[in-house]
């Protein structure tokens, strides 16, 4: 059976609508029946629909016989690090940087992995049985063998102290920042993690009310962030998403910083200090042209990987690697974490600008020249047709001969939405614009064409 319902991460959609109670329930018994633990840790963002899901699931769960530990609002890396450290499953309820109606469901293994793509096809599978009337399952546990469900407040506060170890003792004593944690999974955390090494902080986006994740604040939407900045005179801003397993900085003069050039500039600190294993940083497809080209030229290897942080932990992993993240700015340092942290990036870079006694802005002088880049998203009836439409990969052939070395094209599949995005980078003014546009209107004619076609 093809997976539908897991994409790039976990399952999302609006809740209550797409993603309702009756599936959440049923994907914990799925969860439950196929990931054979006797305990799942499970938190979640600040959504309105977060209790309600959280509860459905834990229902499932329990239902299935097993215990759960409701750990409340917390970030997706603290479930992450709690599930490493106490060597149990964890699921996280949110849907990350989405606006807050949506929701989802996020699951580590014991250890603090993201599921393996066999694992989550063995949970769909289930689940689809589940679903399934016809289908008649195993008889109801009931007495004993039913799960017990206990909450466990302050999960968080180990976290937070693990997190003030990492920098093995140096402080951020006279750092001023700005920490926007977008209304979400981290508004109670952010502030404590940064003060508690000496920096001082103004504290925004962190008063959630259940409906304003994201909310014109966080990594979504920069521009608070960057006046706040200027206003207090601030060091660096950190702009988190809604559950802080990503982040994007501002520097003092307000200019948003992004994934590629925080993961250039982590990148050369490293090497510089021995500790770049390999002498490489694992980046996906969409990172941007320059990036790869400020890396060549200071001897610095990009293994390149598809879209997900799961593609760069695989990555990371297979060959040891210390380095790796996402345009987005979701960032994994490998040796201190299991997953991309917005609140450890947040945390490495106040420490490396403190360590060089420079602003992050001549730190980022000249590192990574932007290459322009452009993505159209084109609707489609059946993503599964870009495989065969054969005039759509002449064409993408044809462009990217004529852009050489100056540029590059990406088509691929949303893993999420039936979307295909074309992404062209190009040099020079409007042309990776005007190659986006001719492309995309050419995959919507040619799929269109080939899912009206019979047969």
């Amino acid at each position: 059976m093809a997976r539908t319902r897991f994409g790039t991460d976990g399952i999302r959609g609006v809740a209550n609508a797409e993603l309702t109670t009756d599936l959440v329930m049923a994907l914990g018994r799925a969860v439950a029946r196929t990931i054979t633990a006797t305990t799942f840790l499970v938190g979640r963002d600040t959504r309105r629909s977060g209790p309600m899901l959280q509860a459905a699931l834990s229902a499932g769960l329990a239902g299935e016989g097993a215990d759960v530990v409701d750990v409340g609002v917390l970030p997706t890396p603290a479930l992450a690090w709690l599930s490493a450290t106490r060597g149990l499953p964890a699921v996280v309820i949110s849907a990350s940087h989405n606006p807050f109606a949506d929701n989802g469901i996020k699951l580590f293994a014991s250890g603090g992995t993201k599921l393996g793509p066999e694992v989550e096809a063995a949970i769909e599978d289930e689940l689809e049985r589940i679903l399934d009337p016809s289908v008649k399952g195993p008889r109801s546990l009931v007495g004993h063998s039913v799960g017990v469900l206990r909450v466990e407040p302050g999960a968080g506060d180990a976290y937070v102290e693990h997190l003030g170890t990492l920098l093995e003792g140096r402080r951020l004593d006279g750092l001023r920042l700005v920490v926007d944690s977008a209304n979400g999974a981290a508004s109670a955390l952010a502030a404590t993690v940064y003060e508690r090494l000496g920096a001082e902080v103004v504290a925004i986006g962190c008063d959630p009310d259940g409906t304003n994740i994201n909310d014109g604040c966080g990594s979504t939407c920069t521009t608070t962030l960057a006046a706040a900045v200027v206003e207090h005179h601030a060091d660096l801003g950190l702009a988190l998403d809604g559950d802080a397993d990503r982040l994007l900085a501002v520097d003092a003069g307000g200019r948003v910083v992004n994934g590629d050039e925080l993961l250039a500039l982590f990148a050369l600190d490293l090497a510089r200090r021995g500790q770049l294993a390999g002498n490489t940083v694992v980046v996906t497809v969409m990172t941007n042209l320059g990036f790869r080209m400020a890396m060549q030229d200071r001897g610095i290897i990009v293994k390149e990987t598809p879209v997900g942080d799961r593609h760069v932990l695989a990555a990371l992993d297979q060959d040891g690697f210390a380095l790796g993240g996402e345009q987005s700015g979701h960032i994994v340092f490998r040796l201190l974490a299991t997953t991309g942290d917005g609140l450890l990036t947040g945390l490495v870079l106040a420490d490396l600008v403190t360590r060089s006694g420079r602003p992050l802005a001549e730190l980022l002088d000249g590192l990574v020249d932007r290459v322009p880049q452009v993505l159209v998203n084109v609707p489609v009836p059946n993503t599964e047709l870009l495989d065969g439409a054969e005039a759509v990969w002449s064409a993408v052939a044809e462009e990217e001969e004529r852009l050489g070395t100056g540029g590059r094209v990406l088509l691929r599949p949303s893993g999420t939405e039936p979307l295909v995005r074309v992404m062209v980078e190009a040099v020079g003014d409007g042309v990776a614009e005007e190659i986006a546009q001719r492309l995309g209107t050419l995959v919507e004619f040619e799929l269109n064409s080939a899912a009206a076609t019979p047969g």
